[in-house]
């Protein structure tokens, strides 16, 4: 039986990480490690599958013959709307490890606003013993907008810390225990929102989503006082100039940002200075390569042996 093709990789992140896994990865048919300098000029022609984040801009067309994009994180943005873009299936990844710490990010953000966290760093760099009364979870309203797998999972870790949680969505979801929130409902689910955590995926809809327009709708008389945003979706779905002003003019209390509309972000941002604003540089929930390869595997396996693919995007939504 002749050796399968190759499967092709273009991901541009952690490219030690990925060389390393790469070794053990795909034993049934190797790899083209386009990070690799020695794959830089081969011929693509023969690959079937491709594993992708943020690939080359010509890929598609050294790359004819795909018959499957994988994606190397949960979002598809980087690929949909590319020049050639072929009709083929594309697969988003989603795997415990990710969702896990995508859920670990959301709920230890949710709690450093609850219990004023930036204040006691504050009042630790000046050496002050500085007690503060903070309210408890269950006083404390989050909105999570965007029902898919790690929304849903947030959700549900959110809930366990003690936090009353609704979410929102494009069409409503069905969440036992949780009220949710269609697209008609917007205004009701964020005028009852203390705590709002983006988890929207980016489509045209959702672009410039997170402007000043929607800050001003949050709810302003709950137990936080003024409410806070928190972002680890895309960051080309928040208004950066609108959150800025929102801290400023009291009208956002606080955020925690790991998104940017543009990435790395600038030394000269104000979002870098704001009080009560916490960042983090897009690692809420980054993709574990040996984990990404094992899906890429058992999705190809499906594939080949006329099984339907999972986490298959819908390109009419864009995700």
């Amino acid at each position: 039986m002749p050796t399968p093709p190759p499967v092709l990789v273009d991901i541009k992140f952690n490219p030690e990480g990925v060389a390393r896994a790469l070794e053990t990865a795909f034993s049934d048919r190797g790899s083209i490690n386009l990070a690799d300098p020695a794959d830089r000029g081969r011929d693509l022609s023969e690959a079937e599958y491709a594993l992708l984040w943020k690939p080359d801009a010509n890929l598609f067309a050294r790359a004819p013959n795909l018959k499957v994009i994988f994606s190397g994180g949960a979002g598809v943005d980087h690929i949909i709307g590319m020049d050639g873009l072929p009709e083929i299936p594309i697969v988003r990844f989603v795997d415990r490890s990710l969702t896990t710490r995508m859920s670990e990010w959301v709920v230890m953000q949710c709690l450093m606003h609850l219990r004023g966290q930036y204040a006691h760093d504050s009042h630790q760099r000046r050496r002050e013993w500085a007690k503060l009364i903070a309210p408890e979870a269950a006083e404390v309203t989050v909105g999570v907008m965007g029902l898919g797998v790690l929304g849903q999972d947030a959700v549900a870790k959110l809930k366990v810390m003690g936090f009353d949680v609704i979410g929102w969505s494009r069409t409503r979801k069905e969440i036992d225990g949780v009220e949710t929130f269609d697209a008609g409902a917007l205004d009701a689910f964020l005028g009852r929102t203390d705590i709002l955590v983006g988890l929207l995926p980016l489509t045209p809809e959702t672009t410039g989503f997170y402007d000043s327009g929607l800050f001003k709708k949050l709810r302003r008389n709950g137990a936080l006082g003024r409410p806070v945003f928190i972002n680890a979706g895309r960051g080309k779905s928040q208004v950066e100039a609108d959150i800025v002003s929102a801290i400023r003019d009291g009208t956002l209390g606080g955020a925690s940002l790991d998104v940017f509309e543009a990435e790395p972000l600038g030394p000269d941002n104000p979002l870098w200075e704001l009080e009560n604003v916490f960042i983090t540089p897009h690692d809420a929930a980054v993709s574990e390569e040996n984990a990404l390869f094992r899906h890429v595997e058992t999705q190809i396996a499906r594939f080949e042996h006329g099984e339907p693919l999972q986490f298959l995007v819908d390109r009419g939504v864009g995700y």
